[in-house]
């Protein structure tokens, strides 16, 4: 990967060159989680099954997957403001057809078509700027530029992209707010074009051979068994986001049936209240983890933290019912341990930092496979264990990943350790970001 550290050139961790590009992320995860609280509850409404629903969010997140391995490499071949803006084209074509051909006219074939290969979109944009920060970022403060990556995602998954659903659903109906989120994805689009000045670097014989982009995308995966601090890595990667994307679709059926008695608005601003948590959290964890340790913050806090957040999550309103504040305890708490899991890019960079192209390869693979599994576990399990037996599937989980993070070995820059020593990283000193002729 061709890198241009900068020590002068971060704001609070942040690159300045790139500050354009991290409120892009903003506004393109604003438009794509628009309906992430409150899709699956609108398709059962319409008269399918919850496993019906759940299924269309698996084939979203299966695809994402798939994307997500590529973006990297892709990002680094082609430059990463044109990977992004090929994302946002895909994005705004197959959304257009999910809901005019698919969801308008109640065809589920069709809603499964083009809402999966929309799946494919979003990582092209999200993931490509995860390598344009690596390009810029100084190995030592990775982890504080990724928690503000991460800060930009919550803002715009989470707190915008749920609470205008919640004020948008009485005005114009649920059909007119997804296609509000064109505006969103488009506006991204904008900024990543006119404001943000910094090229992003490509590799200098682009375009390479059909042939050896392949092998160079094949690394992503290989690296996984060449590696094994890698493949633990990458399994902690999948397990820490499935309440993210695992509880929009099972907690808005849970939360608002008769049993526990929430409204549609009142679970759209409690999922909110969790990503407002993840907007300051995951700005102070990756302070924190740089100072005390990337391992021990996800072990600890991201994973058993996580376990037991994700089981109040679902206990306390099953003990309390539609009590809204005690229900705030919960996604507060899950908010804090989610957001704890902001170093991850940065580990996997530090295990191989000789081969940067392939772990980010790896770490948005697992990034979309979690994507994925969350859905999945709700698929394969709901309709015999039931909202509660899916939110055990993940509390498992997570302490299984509190386990293997104990099997990680890494150095991390800046920080003494006594873990397996690995090479610095290899960058072309540059003292700033600028605007840099491909």
């Amino acid at each position: 990967m061709v890198t241009r550290e900068s020590s002068r050139g971060l704001l609070l961790g942040m690159p300045v060159c790139l500050i354009w590009g991290y409120v892009a992320i903003a506004l393109f995860m604003t438009g794509d989680g628009i309906e992430l609280a409150f899709l699956s509850r609108y398709i059962v409404d319409l008269g399918f099954t919850p496993t019906q629903a759940s299924f269309l969010f698996t084939v979203y997140g299966l695809l994402a997957a798939l994307s997500s391995w590529s973006s990297g490499v892709l990002a680094e071949t082609f430059g990463p403001r044109r990977i992004m803006l090929v994302g946002v084209v895909a994005w705004l074509v197959f959304h257009g057809l999910f809901l005019t051909f698919g969801l308008s006219a109640q065809n589920y074939p069709l809603m499964v078509l083009f809402y999966g290969i929309r799946g494919l979109a979003y990582p092209l944009f999200i993931y490509a700027f995860l390598v344009w920060i690596a390009q810029v970022t100084p190995g030592a403060r990775l982890a504080s530029a990724m928690g503000w990556y991460w800060t930009m995602y919550s803002i715009g998954i989470g707190f915008l992209g749920t609470y205008l659903p919640s004020l948008s659903i009485s005005r114009i109906g649920f059909i007119g707010t997804l296609w509000m989120a064109t505006f969103w994805v488009a506006l991204a689009a904008v900024l990543i074009v006119f404001m943000v000045k910094d090229r992003g670097a490509a590799t200098a014989d682009t375009p390479k051979r059909l042939a050896e982009r392949l092998r160079e995308l094949s690394r992503g995966v290989t690296i996984l068994f060449d590696q094994r601090s890698i493949l633990i890595t990458a399994i902690v990667r999948i397990i820490c986001n499935l309440t993210l994307f695992g509880f929009p679709v099972i907690m808005p059926l849970y939360l608002t049936s008769a049993e526990i008695g929430f409204t549609m608005e009142q679970w759209l601003h409690l999922w909110g209240v969790m990503f407002i948590v993840t907007i300051f959290t995951n700005v102070m964890w990756g302070w924190v983890g740089d100072r005390i340790g990337w391992l021990r913050q996800m072990r600890w806090f991201g994973c058993v933290g996580g376990a037991l957040a994700t089981l109040a999550f679902y206990y306390l309103p099953l003990m309390y019912g539609a009590h809204f504040e005690l229900a705030i305890v919960a996604a507060v708490a899950l908010g804090i341990c989610v957001s704890a899991f902001v170093p991850m890019g940065a580990v996997f960079l530090a295990i191989a930092p000789e081969r940067q192209g392939a772990a980010i390869s790896a770490h948005n693979l697992a990034a979309g496979l979690s994507n994925f599994m969350g859905p999945a576990i709700a698929t394969l399990t709901i309709s015999w264990l039931g909202v509660q037996g899916v939110v055990w599937v993940y509390a498992a989980l997570y302490l299984v990943g509190a386990v293997l993070t104990c099997f990680i070995r890494v150095e991390q820059p800046g920080l003494g350790t006594d873990t397996e020593p690995v090479p610095h990283f290899p960058t072309r000193a540059r003292p700033e970001c600028s605007d840099l002729a491909r």
